[in-house]
């Protein structure tokens, strides 16, 4: 696995647990679920839906796939090896990176504009100085937006473990100053 994959994987536990008690657990997606539907107070039902059973998903590929124990919690020790298998993952993955780009095109123009681009990533719980680095790594128009197309390709390349270089390595780099 690459160094800039390790990296992504210790971020992502981190943000996973949204509690901050040490591991994941359904708490953890219930709290981060919430937090990404009321920054998109603007996206449609079907769409609200969509990221809410793709969490759900996320949730249970990880506690079927990594919950060694069986005690309903993921560790660090646990996640850190295998998160970023695609043949464990890359269904999930995908689901959700369509879930969550499509969540940030409430008007369906297959757009998302960089106030609820930063909304919904900060939800999650990345910095926003990273936010608006990746948004702008996503090639944006004069407009200010990016493709729906584009993010859900991001979020799929940042689960990849051969991956570097990748514009969603910047939510791992210190913010510029």
């Amino acid at each position: 696995m690459r160094t800039e994959a390790t990296q992504r994987v210790e971020l992502v536990f981190s943000l996973f647990d949204t509690n901050g008690n040490g591991v994941i657990d359904s708490d953890d997606f219930d709290l981060m679920t919430g937090r990404v539907l009321e920054a998109a107070a603007a996206s449609d039902d079907g769409a609200k839906e969509a990221v809410r059973a793709a969490f759900r998903r996320y949730w249970t590929t990880l506690a079927t796939e990594l919950d060694a124990d069986g005690d309903g919690v993921i560790t660090a020790d646990e996640f850190r090896p295998f998160v970023l298998d695609p043949a464990r993952f890359g269904p999930t993955v995908a689901e959700f990176a369509r879930a969550l780009s499509t969540l940030g095109d409430p008007d369906g123009d297959g757009l998302v504009e960089r106030p609820l681009f930063v909304a919904l990533m900060t939800a999650i719980g990345f910095e926003d100085a990273n936010v608006h680095a990746l948004f702008d790594a996503f090639g944006r128009d004069a407009q200010d937006r990016i493709t729906v197309a584009a993010w859900a390709a991001g979020i799929k390349d940042y689960y990849a473990p051969d991956k570097a270089g990748i514009p969603g390595d910047r939510l791992v780099a210190a913010p510029a100053v």
